[in-house]
């Protein structure tokens, strides 16, 4: 449910009626006693003239309010509005909270984007209120916040894992958020049992979750050796700016969603969450999604019978875009193996756990060696290997900053990508609420089988009522498909001619 547009009356109404779908997707300020509260908070609602309204909880901390002890709004799930927008600001959201400033700065950032540092602080500043530093300070305090309730790390260490450049900040930027400090913080922790060098954390979403569809998307298309999935829990290696990472993804016994990881540095936790969270679309609306769906009556049957899809996004641009085009024009099962034999020949071996111990190939790997690995077609193979090269030297960049038009225009400029493989590359990588794949041929069954039109003319002219939630029509639609029952949400590959 977009926040975008609405009103002081209408927020009022939410905090009134303490709302839980909008935690996340803005926060409320009180003046009378300078802290800020989600939506749902159950404190007593405070008196309209005393309230105002902030996007993000860093506008809030920049207008003076620390963080409500008793709801702590840092710990709701993201917002929705930063995949349902595709502006520079829902962008550089995207990008901040994978770590590019604390990665490469400002400079990196307004790079990315295509503006000025100074631009792009102006832009941020006047829609959000809190220009990239503060909205980076926010993430790395809402980081902290998760690790001292959710780990039993070391003060310092959870200091570094979340971004600061020293413990002083650390212990400084807690304060001012949380209005205590972070010893205080982490008495409010439950305790666990952990595993020794493990970081274990519960990730926070709204509404329902579609667990067996998730999972069984993971498990039809896991990587040998790369990714070991079930029928309840999903478990990977990736390389992160510090090294190689391994995570695994479960549902605990409450049904809150726990990930448990090893990094070769803490600093990368932050981008690592994010990236799940990403690949689970755990910041995703799906009681708005399932009520906008459900106003169409041939769509209504499959929401009941599904509510809370997910659309699964990716951990790796890069990655995401060779699997695509691996996959393109033959079964999931044979690229399933085509990927299993490019990562056994290439990857490399990492410490891991569950079956997922070797890392997916690096590009230049594949630039250099993809030839003598790869199977089928010598125009596909080829295709696969100068688009790797292609993202090996930059020429070709990826990533979830990306404007869709753009980035949809530079796939399709290359050889061997077809709209199909471009647009469920947006779909993936930028988690764009509102794809359409209409020659799918898994979508255009479950569309026949739901009495959608079925051709892809029609399916395109059907669909436009289901905007701005296409891609999620899509995943009920692979649901519905005969040929994927077993799979739940996983779709066949495109059989298109690119």
């Amino acid at each position: 449910m977009s926040t975008t547009g609405m009103s002081f009356a209408e927020r009022y109404r939410v905090i009134q009626s303490r709302d839980t779908r909008f935690d996340g997707q803005f926060v409320t300020a009180v003046s009378s006693t300078g802290i800020y509260c989600r939506p749902s908070c159950p404190a007593r609602t405070p008196k309209e003239q005393n309230v105002s309204f902030y996007a993000t909880s860093a506008a809030a901390h920049e207008a003076g309010y620390r963080a409500c002890k008793r709801c702590l709004p840092e710990a709701a799930p993201g917002s929705p509005e930063w995949n349902l927008r595709g502006d520079v600001t829902a962008r550089a959201m995207r990008l901040i909270a994978d770590g590019v400033v604390d990665r490469e700065g400002v400079p990196g950032l307004a790079r990315r984007l295509g503006y000025s540092p100074r631009h792009l602080t102006r832009l941020l500043a006047a829609e959000l209120g809190a220009g990239p530093l503060a909205l980076s300070r926010a993430h790395r305090a809402h980081t902290a916040r998760m690790l001292l309730v959710g780990t039993d790390l070391p003060a310092a260490d959870v200091a570094f894992s979340a971004g600061f450049s020293s413990v002083r900040q650390f212990n400084e930027t807690v304060g001012e958020v949380f209005g205590m400090p972070p010893t205080q913080l982490r008495a409010r922790r439950r305790s666990h049992e952990t595993t020794p060098g493990q970081i274990d954390l519960v990730l926070p979403h709204r509404g329902p979750l579609d667990s067996a569809g998730l999972f069984g998307w993971m498990a039809a298309h896991a990587i040998g050796g790369v990714e070991d999935a079930s029928a309840t829990s999903f478990a990977r290696t990736l390389l992160l700016d510090g090294g190689p990472a391994w995570f695994s993804v479960a549902l605990d016994v409450e049904g809150r969603v726990r990930m448990r990881a090893r990094l070769s540095q803490l600093s990368d936790l932050a981008t690592l969450i994010t990236r799940v969270r990403r690949l689970f679309d755990l910041d995703a609306d799906p009681i708005a999604v399932d009520s906008a769906l459900s106003q169409h009556p041939l769509v209504a049957p499959l929401v009941a019978r599904i509510p809370g899809v997910r659309v699964p996004g990716c951990v790796d641009a890069h990655e995401m875009l060779i699997r695509a085009m691996i996959g393109q024009q033959i079964s999931v099962a044979a690229a399933r193996t085509a990927m299993t034999r490019l990562a056994d020949a290439l990857g490399e071996r990492v410490e891991g756990d569950e079956g997922a111990t070797v890392l997916f190939p690096t590009m230049t790997a594949i630039a250099e060696r993809g030839h003598d690995v790869l199977r089928g077609p010598a125009a596909r193979i080829r295709a696969i290997v100068e688009t790797a090269a292609a993202l090996a030297d930059g020429s070709l960049d990826l990533g979830a900053g990306d404007d869709a038009a753009e980035q949809r225009e530079r796939l399709l400029a290359l050889r061997g990508i077809g709209p199909w493989t471009a647009d469920y590359v947006r779909m993936r990588v930028l988690g764009d609420p509102d794809v359409l794949l209409p020659g799918d041929i898994a979508a255009r069954a479950g569309a026949a089988a739901a009495g959608i039109p079925a051709d892809a003319a029609g399916l395109t002219a059907w669909a436009v009522r289901a905007a701005p939630w296409r891609s999620y029509l899509m995943a009920h639609l692979w649901y519905a498909a005969p040929v994927t029952q077993s799979w739940r949400a996983a779709p066949l590959p495109p059989e298109e001619k690119s």
